[in-house]
């Protein structure tokens, strides 16, 4: 499927996320998050890893709206749903 992250075109599948993440240790979810496998990334990690591009050149809902496209399970994390203190 065709997604458009930061302005760049990538052809992404569910198998190549699947593969890209494999051994892939999740990072600390403190916002958006998304599940491949049995585990919860945060966004941001997998877009940096799947577009190979710097996290700071995309936006957490473009990575989200294209995993959420290819059939994986999308939402935020505990710290992000209680809001800040």
């Amino acid at each position: 499927m065709r997604c458009v992250i930061a302005r760049f075109p990538f052809e992404l599948d569910q198998a190549g996320v699947l593969e890209a993440m494999r051994g892939v240790e999740p990072e600390e979810v403190t916002g958006e998050s998304v599940v491949i496998g049995r585990r919860t990334y945060p966004v941001k990690q997998v877009g940096q890893v799947v577009t190979r591009q710097d996290r700071r050149d995309f936006t957490a809902r473009e990575v989200v709206l294209a995993m959420t496209k290819l059939g994986f399970t999308c939402g935020r994390g505990p710290a992000a749903q209680r809001g800040r203190v």
